[in-house]
């Protein structure tokens, strides 16, 4: 992984990154390679200058128009989660945002397919991934409240929003063995995953989380 980072500085050391890796191994993170990928995706080129020298806390950050970056525990959390799947070719995200989460996961996937509702933002990570040099991420400004059937099946599916209820129509959307890890709820909210089987889909209750919420249609 060599990026073409913009704006490099020293919160970008190998020292500030590896005490993030291992904050994260020490919340329960194993597996080696999303902290590989964790420690050398560079966080700070994902939020406003002002913010940089808090991009490798392990905390969420504002972004703009109401929405955050996630915490690095939780993009690390859903990436494990997400590559336990039977496949590493599609991979679908929904809710964009500032595009860290999509880099992530574009270091373990062959494509990512990712849909953004909010026309400014899915703008900014447009510039962002081409200026770091990701160019397997097919980025769209759209509802993705539906996912993207068009594009199905996915070998994983990740919703980073919360939705009010859980969205098992996407299910049919993943390959057989194919795993949905989604924010679910509204005040009180809780990390789901979902598991397509043969003959139906088993649901895993994680962990209590804390996400803007999903909402459909464009802005």
């Amino acid at each position: 992984m060599n990026f073409n980072i913009p704006g490099n500085s020293g919160m970008t050391s190998a020292r500030t990154r590896a005490r993030l890796v291992e904050r994260l191994r020490a919340s329960g993170i194993r597996s080696e390679e999303v902290l590989g990928v964790i420690g050398e995706v560079p966080r700070h080129a994902f939020v406003d200058e002002a913010l940089a020298h808090r991009a490798y806390d392990d905390v969420s950050l504002p972004i703009g128009h109401s929405q955050t970056i996630s915490q690095p525990y939780i993009v690390a959390r859903m990436t494990e989660l997400a590559l336990e799947s039977p496949g590493r070719g599609k991979v679908l995200e929904i809710g964009t945002g500032c595009g860290y989460q999509t880099t992530v996961l574009a270091q373990c996937f062959k494509t990512v397919y990712s849909v953004e509702r909010i026309g400014a933002l899915a703008r900014t990570a447009r510039e962002r991934l081409s200026q770091l040099g990701v160019h397997n991420v097919r980025l769209r400004h759209g509802d993705g409240s539906k996912g993207q059937p068009d594009a199905a099946p996915f070998d994983a599916i990740l919703i980073t929003a919360a939705a009010p209820i859980v969205p098992e129509f996407l299910i049919e959307q993943l390959v057989i063995g194919g795993r949905l890890v989604f924010p679910v709820g509204t005040t009180d909210q809780e990390l789901r995953m979902i598991e397509r089987l043969e003959d139906g889909h088993q649901e895993t209750r994680l962990e209590k989380v804390r996400f803007v919420p999903l909402l459909p249609g464009l802005a």
